[in-house]
């Protein structure tokens, strides 16, 4: 099946619609290897978040879509049934949710293909690992909480809402995730935050975390598509690098003063 709607979104500052292009389609397998971790699940093809330094946007040269990246999705359909039966077949390894796509971009309200394929994990006892912008993990907060080995992960890439917009404007706000992640970690859900690619006005979100997860991430992956902002600041190259370096360190620094475990990645 295929449909368009219009969604309500916000670029370059202004409010509009645009086209969303939905098709279901049937996948032929749905766990795959990763470099991340042992395997992966991307219940959709395409991200309605549409980042713009998602490194997702590679995906586009192998599906041929001419819609702009995160202007389509593919839904698949298939995708709990195939995976009750790979993880029959498959070595029981850590499940990253999700690689190239965002499991909880809106459409999963719609679909819930995550929550089946969660529940498809649950039963066979494999730990996962979960990675959102959305706040829509809560939906499943009944599953998380008595999931066994699993945590939750938010990519927040700045403490301020106008920076935000510029390069995500399509995701939660950020304070929405920082309430998931404290309602997640009430609950004992074990929680972490994603901090990649590593943007302006990064330093409030120390405080902002404290209490609310057990450990941070910080990497500067894909600037290429985002390194204008930076160019303004005559951060090029190497000094680009060491700009980065130095940002990361102090970062990783007031994380650890507040008592967080941090981890730098490059």
């Amino acid at each position: 099946m295929k449909h368009e709607t219009l969604v309500s979104g916000k670029a370059n500052g202004v409010w509009g619609y645009r086209k969303m292009r939905t098709v279901e389609i049937q996948a032929k397998s749905i766990l795959s290897k990763s470099r991340v971790y042992e395997w992966t699940i991307n219940p959709y093809r395409g991200c309605q978040h549409g980042c713009s330094y998602c490194y997702a946007r590679f995906m586009k040269r192998f599906t041929h879509h001419r819609e702009s990246w995160g202007d389509f999705v593919d839904v698949k359909v298939n995708a709990p049934g195939l995976l009750a039966e790979e993880v029959k077949k498959k070595k029981v390894g850590r499940v990253w949710i999700s690689g190239v796509c965002d499991a909880y971009q809106p459409i999963e309200e719609e679909y819930e293909i995550t929550r089946r394929c969660l529940e498809v994990l649950q039963r066979n006892g494999w730990p996962v690992t979960i990675q959102t912008k959305s706040p829509l993990v809560l939906r499943d907060l009944d599953l998380l909480k008595d999931f066994g080995e699993i945590e939750v992960g938010f990519s927040i890439a700045t403490g301020d809402e106008e920076i935000r917009s510029i390069f995500e404007s399509k995701t939660s706000r950020i304070e929405e995730r920082i309430n998931a992640l404290r309602i997640l970690h009430r609950e004992d859900v074990r929680t972490y935050v994603m901090i990649a690619p590593m943007l302006p006005k990064i330093e409030s979100l120390p405080s902002q975390l404290e209490g609310k997860v057990d450990y941070v991430l910080i990497d500067k992956m894909n600037y290429h598509y985002a390194d204008w902002v930076y160019r303004k600041y005559g951060l090029q190259g190497a000094r680009m690098n060491e700009f980065f370096a130095q940002k990361g360190t102090e970062l990783a620094h007031l994380f650890r003063m507040r008592g967080i475990r941090c981890e730098l990645l490059f």
